[in-house]
């Protein structure tokens, strides 16, 4: 007869993940909902700078935090996703209730709220992959830090496509502080934050370039 021996510390293991991978579906959901109703609040609170800082600053750290704590590459693009889903849910429901449009809680407009998805589920994968304590996960971090000081520089910018005149130079200062000490955070050796700054400004400064071209009209892209 054969003897089969059955280790339920596997079990119990793979049981532990199933749940953990449970809860945080759960918890992205739900963070999603309260980061999209408050949004709106604030949006109808009339308070315009911290809107400025809320939005869309608020989501995108919805989506770092989602994406960095997933369990795979995979369950960080699902969970990152589900969160991004259920705060443009929030924001519609509520904005309904209120009779306001929910495109100016969240990303100002139909093509804003795309992009804004866009990079909502983008920055969760990126998140994930600064866990990485690699090369990549350096590229990674200062890929993270690169979307937000561009975007810091977008707004704060006279003449660019988002420029809003109020943003500079509070919000952007509070924002483009807040960036690098998120690179910095994000890696954990010296070398690692060095490089991963490093990645920031050349990427921050590629999409700076390549905004004031087509600003310019010189590159010709219909938006």
């Amino acid at each position: 007869m054969n003897n089969t021996t059955i280790d339920y510390a596997d079990f119990a293991e793979y049981d532990r993940r199933q749940r953990a991978i449970e809860r945080h579906l759960v918890t992205a959901f739900l963070g999603g909902l309260a980061v999209g109703l408050t949004g709106m609040l604030i949006s109808a609170s009339g308070l315009a700078w911290l809107g400025q800082v809320y939005d869309p600053y608020a989501y995108l750290a919805l989506a770092l935090t989602v994406g960095a704590t997933a369990s795979g590459f995979g369950w960080a693009l699902v969970t990152t996703f589900l969160a991004a889903v259920s705060t443009l849910v929030s924001a519609l429901g509520a904005s309904a209730l209120t009779g306001d449009d929910a495109f100016d809680v969240i990303g100002g407009s139909p093509t804003g709220l795309n992009w804004t998805l866009a990079l909502l589920v983008g920055l969760g994968l990126l998140a994930y992959v600064t866990r990485r304590q690699d090369g990549w996960g350096d590229v990674a971090a200062g890929a993270v830090g690169a979307a937000l000081i561009a975007d810091v520089v977008d707004r704060a910018t006279p003449g660019f496509i988002d420029s809003e005149q109020s943003f500079w130079p509070g919000p952007a200062m509070v924002v483009g502080l807040a960036s690098v000490a998120l690179v910095l955070a994000l890696r954990r050796s010296t070398r690692g934050r060095l490089r991963a700054l490093a990645m920031s400004a050349v990427f921050a400064g590629l999409f700076t370039v390549c905004l004031g071209a087509f600003v310019a009209g010189w590159i010709p892209l219909a938006v």
